[in-house]
């Protein structure tokens, strides 16, 4: 069989096995995917009044502060997701069963492959669910056209391939799944310090840099102008960029590691 089809078939055969041990051990997609709902709830039943104040409506409006909060949210349930995947490799790596994928005539490239597929797509599902709860609770885009809604799905699924690969190479170079999940909270942690909350002028003018300049703000920013109607500027490109920059990154620096693990 010539190295293409071998690849796809492998790959499919390491995305089912991903697919079937997440669904035997839920816990860990759970707890996941409970984090951003709860605080989608919290901020916006219970800091909402206030924090509407903050983004310009000078007074309590729970709704246009949800519209603001769902982009963020959006996308901090992307980082929460992708930790699963960290704890996932680098299970795989200590229990041994990748040095037992390496004795067989299976392409090797297939299991980084199976992984990343197999969380992209528990990404996208869960931004679904999450997307279905807020729209429960009141968000709506009437603003927003079929092609935006598509380019706004385009890029979180874009955000949920550049951050699955970080999450990869950071299980490999974790000695268990503890450093693992631990070496993986910046991909959740990061969106608290963007714009995903409260506007980045609202911020203090020391820390204002440190959000305008990290990769999650132009991609929250974007998805608020493609589903609200306010407009992108240079954050559509910036975040672009952003997303293929760090799936370059960690596609190389999952790969090498990969392929130099003696485990």
């Amino acid at each position: 069989m010539s190295s293409l089809p071998l690849a796809v078939r492998d790959s499919s055969t390491m995305l089912r096995r991903n697919l079937l041990h997440a669904r035997r051990y839920p816990s860990l997609t759970l707890n996941l995917l409970l984090t951003p709902v709860m605080l989608l709830l919290l901020f916006v039943y219970i800091f909402g009044d206030v924090m509407s104040a903050g983004i310009g409506n000078g007074g309590a409006d729970r709704s246009a502060y949800l519209a603001y909060l769902v982009p963020g949210i959006l996308v901090l349930t992307i980082g929460g997701t992708t930790i699963g995947s960290a704890v996932s490799v680098c299970n795989d790596m200590t229990e041994g069963i990748i040095a037992r994928f390496r004795t067989m005539a299976i392409h090797r490239g297939s299991v980084l492959v199976g992984h990343v597929v197999g969380s992209v797509l528990q990404c996208v599902a869960s931004v679904v669910l999450v997307g279905a709860v807020a729209v429960a609770i009141g968000f709506r885009s009437t603003d927003a056209t079929a092609l935006e809604w598509l380019a706004a799905f385009g890029l979180l699924a874009l955000l949920s391939l550049a951050l699955t690969w970080i999450a990869v190479g950071m299980g490999l170079s974790s000695p268990n799944v503890e450093a693992a999940s631990n070496n993986a909270m910046p991909l959740m942690i990061l969106p608290f310090l963007s714009s995903a909350f409260v506007p980045v002028d609202a911020m203090p003018g020391w820390f204002r840099p440190i959000a305008e300049h990290q990769p999650f703000t132009p991609v929250i920013e974007t998805l608020r102008g493609l589903l609200l109607g306010t407009g992108i500027g240079n954050d559509g490109w910036l975040a672009a960029l952003w997303c293929l920059g760090l799936a370059a990154l960690g596609y190389a620096w999952s790969t090498s590691l990969f392929h130099r693990d003696p485990r």
